[in-house]
């Protein structure tokens, strides 16, 4: 049994708990093509778990990078040989609407490889990224390249700051535990403050 997950990370919790590595290899490939899955989060779960003694977080690496170069390809092929009439009729499916399609494509041909890298960090970007490659035409090869160099960026980024959360996860909790009401009169008072400064600025705006 892993630590407590924070947040929407408890939900993830069971998925860790049976099936281990296959949960985190199997959620980030289908993310990586197109399927709304929460593959990012599970990296984060996995190296906190990894963290805490419960998984091997050089084996989440390997499994993650694996995983996101091959997620990828497969939507690299759909968009090259699907083309851009198959995601139209399907896309919606899968929550990828034309408009969010057509802005993704004009950001892969305004800066070109180097967005396959920045695509892996951005929600939204990083789910259509390989289909996106394939359906602008930008050769393979290339695509693999840059695919290859976000995917070991992204995990080793989420991954190593995730694992050492994990083996401090203990202290964690408890400052979250002795400051949580500290941390809710700050977050009230913050709402409160930035309220008020919309009804001012509406009452200006509007000569009230």
């Amino acid at each position: 049994m892993g630590p407590p997950l924070p947040g929407p990370l408890a939900d993830l919790a069971p998925l860790l708990h049976k099936y281990g590595y296959a949960a985190v290899g199997g959620l980030i490939a289908l993310e990586d093509f197109g399927i709304p899955a929460p593959g990012e989060a599970i990296l984060i779960a996995a190296a906190v778990y990894a963290g805490a003694g419960h998984l091997n977080i050089f084996l989440v690496g390997i499994v993650a990078v694996a995983a996101a170069i091959v997620g990828d390809n497969i939507g690299y092929l759909i968009g090259r040989f699907g083309g851009r009439r198959l995601i139209h009729r399907w896309g919606r499916y899968i929550l990828i609407t034309p408009e969010r399609f057509h802005t993704a494509e004009r950001f892969f041909l305004r800066h070109g490889g180097k967005i396959v890298v920045i695509a892996r960090f951005v929600e939204g970007l990083r789910q259509v990224n390989g289909i996106v490659a394939g359906t602008t035409g930008m050769p393979w090869r290339r695509f693999l390249m840059f695919n290859a160099i976000g995917a070991v960026l992204w995990v080793g980024l989420w991954g190593s700051v995730a694992y050492f959360a994990g083996k401090k996860i203990g202290v964690i909790y408890s400052v979250i535990e002795r400051y949580q009401n500290y941390a809710w009169i700050v977050l009230a008072v913050a709402v409160t403050a930035f309220v008020a400064w919309r009804v001012v600025r509406h009452r200006r705006r509007h000569g009230a």
